[in-house]
């Protein structure tokens, strides 16, 4: 009895556990619990929902009336690619990042649960268009330069446009970040260019600027290594010339311990030999030089005389030279006159008769000058006589002088008349000889070239006659105009 008691107890006891657990649900700490199936009223949301929210804390709930399901609490991350364009109507590429979760207060989420309970995987997308829409409209009111500069007001902006909707949805925004704006059409690279050309300007500048402070820094520290190097040199060179000086005079002090010695021993000896050369001058003195000098005496006085005698023989040599060469002298000087003389008198004898010569050729010249000139002259006078006879013929009977003159030149009438024929290859006469008549007639009658020819011999004989009357004085050598005649010939 006692143990069927027990058991029954027990039996009892493990199914009120069993119950337990199965009616018994904990929310954990990033999830909220959606009881619905029962009448009860969330705080805030109104009434009449039919399900209740827990948090953080276990509730009972009826198996097979009540359902109960999850709503993560854990933050949501969606990423923002929104294809804008700005007030200056540049076309951007917006690259962001929201993070967002369901609120933590009961309404927002009961809110959360009515949008996103089943759709919880559709949050991040539906986040996206919320921001995109906001963001397109904050970007048409900024310029690329506000965008870049101020990316806070961009960010600031697109959230509390958002912010109210969020709310609406159950959502709030842990965090916005703008990571990236991108110009397709390179402005922003445009705008950076500048910028980056002083930024590249201002590091070559520095550039050189350490470079040249690090080779002057250079060659400073070669010039103080190349002094310090110097002077220890000299230092070295003076320590040891120092050294080799001490060690000379170390040297040197036996050999000059001695060589003053030495100089002390020749210098006795040379006192001891300047007394022995006093000696022997003085025994010189005595026994040579004077005998030498008495002899050099004797031989100077010789000497002088033998050069007096030479000298007096030598001048009177030069005597002699002398009256010999200005006899001879005076006989080349009368030599050289008389033949001057003879010269001279041949060259006037020459010019005498060149003379002569030349007066006998002038006068001959003159001769000639003067017989020419007459003859000239008398030819003048007669071309003249006959010019006058012609204009007195002609003033008489002038048709018989022009006779005379057309007989005269008709040759040369007929040849001029012939050239009008001669460029004529072929010529047909109807009549004959008497139609070649005509034809030459008309040719010199018709202003042709022997009609010309006629009246420029007329012209001339006509000029002749006038200026006849008006004879020029004959001048000695001057010429008369001539005239030919010219033989008549027959046609």
């Amino acid at each position: 009895m006692l143990i069927g008691i027990a058991g029954a107890a027990v039996a009892s006891i493990v199914i009120l556990i069993v119950l337990f657990k199965l009616m018994w649900r904990v929310a954990e700490p990033n999830e909220a619990l959606i009881i619905s199936g029962s009448k009860h009223r969330a705080e805030g949301v109104g009434e009449g929902l039919g399900f209740r929210v827990v948090t953080g804390r276990g509730t009972l709930v009826t198996p097979g009336v009540q359902v109960v399901r999850k709503l993560s609490l854990d933050l949501n991350e969606a990423d923002l690619d929104v294809e804008c364009v700005t007030s200056q109507g540049i076309p951007v590429h917006v690259k962001g990042v929201v993070i967002f979760k369901v609120g933590d207060d009961t309404v927002s989420i009961a809110n959360a649960a009515r949008r996103f309970l089943d759709q919880q995987a559709m949050m991040g997308h539906r986040v996206h268009n919320v921001f995109a829409g906001h963001l397109r409209s904050i970007v048409g009111g900024l310029t690329v330069e506000d965008m870049i500069r101020d990316r806070e007001r961009l960010t600031g902006e697109t959230r509390a446009a958002s912010g109210t909707e969020m709310e609406k949805l159950g959502l709030i925004i842990d965090s916005l970040q703008i990571q990236e704006i991108l110009d397709p059409t390179g402005y922003i690279q445009n705008l950076a260019a500048p910028h980056a050309a002083r930024v590249m300007r201002d590091a070559r500048i520095a550039q050189a600027e350490a470079d040249r402070q690090a080779t002057e820094a250079e060659q400073e520290a070669f010039a103080r290594k190349a002094e310090a190097t110097r002077n220890s040199g000299i230092q070295q060179a003076g320590y040891q010339a120092e050294m080799e000086t001490a060690t000379a005079r170390a040297m040197q002090a036996g050999p000059l311990a001695q060589a003053a010695a030495r100089q002390e021993v020749v210098v006795q000896e040379t006192k001891v030999a300047e007394l022995e050369a006093h000696r022997k001058e003085q025994q010189l003195q005595a026994d040579v030089r004077k005998p030498a000098d008495a002899r050099a005496y004797e031989t100077r006085t010789k000497a002088d005389a033998d050069r007096d005698a030479r000298i007096s023989a030598a001048q009177a040599q030069a005597k002699e030279t002398e009256l010999k060469a200005g006899a001879e002298a005076n006989r080349v000087k009368i030599a050289a006159l008389a033949e001057a003389e003879a010269t001279k008198a041949r060259g006037l004898a020459s010019a005498e008769a060149t003379r002569a010569t030349g007066q006998a050729e002038a006068a001959s010249a003159e001769a000639k000058g003067l017989a020419a000139a007459e003859a000239a002259r008398a030819l003048g006078l007669a071309e003249a006589e006959a010019i006058k006879a012609r204009a007195a013929a002609l003033a008489e009977n002038q048709e018989a002088v022009v006779a005379q003159q057309l007989a005269e030149n008709w040759p040369e009438i007929v040849r001029a008349g012939a050239e009008a024929f001669g460029n004529v290859e072929h010529m047909v006469l109807l009549n004959g000889a008497e139609g070649m008549g005509e034809m030459f007639a008309k040719a010199l009658t018709m202003g042709g070239t022997g009609l010309g020819l006629a009246r420029q011999l007329l012209g001339t004989m006509n000029g002749a006659a006038s200026g006849a009357g008006a004879e020029l004085p004959a001048q000695p050598g001057a010429e008369r105009p001539r005239v030919q005649s010219v033989p008549v010939q027959d046609a």
